[in-house]
């Protein structure tokens, strides 16, 4: 559980990227950050992810979002969730979900992102909350840490 994780939504992988760059050039662990989000199946072209001696490649529109973000954040990674489609993510919560995907953890009719929210302390409406940004094309963006990091971080994010 995860008491101090605070989420943030944006509407674009331009606000998210930009969110994150900000937090970069404060200073701030970017290690401790999570992304979560899909917004690629409107794509025109064909878009893809592979891993090539620990670089990530990608293609397409959002694909260059990913690509740029996954070289700057831990454990890049796609899943196929039920509920929520393809999804793309990187940070500490890959790791959360593949044990709670494992473990099989079902709560309360939310997918398995949902489950992850709620084993970190997030209420069941927030995660439902959350579910429904990923399922609209939004971007989550979760900070992991102490809560002096997480305040930290919203008081970065607040100004930009």
């Amino acid at each position: 559980m995860e008491p101090n994780a605070q989420i943030h939504l944006f509407n674009s992988h331009t606000e998210a990227e930009e969110a994150i760059r900000e937090l970069e050039r404060a200073g701030f662990d970017i290690k401790k950050l999570s992304i979560i989000g899909k917004g690629y199946h409107t794509e025109e072209h064909a878009i893809g992810f592979y891993g090539v001696v620990d670089r990530i490649k990608s293609w397409g529109g959002t694909g260059a979002f990913w690509g740029a973000i996954w070289g700057l954040l831990l454990t890049p990674a796609v899943f196929f969730l039920p509920g929520l489609g393809l999804v793309a993510m990187a940070g500490p919560v890959v790791a959360t979900l593949i044990t709670s995907l494992e473990g099989a953890i079902v709560v309360g009719g939310l997918s398995s992102f949902g489950a992850v929210l709620m084993e970190w302390g997030i209420p069941h409406e927030h995660a439902i909350k959350y579910e429904k940004a990923i399922s609209s094309d939004q971007y989550v963006l979760v900070v992991h840490g102490s809560a002096d990091e997480a305040n930290q971080a919203s008081r970065i994010l607040n100004r930009s």
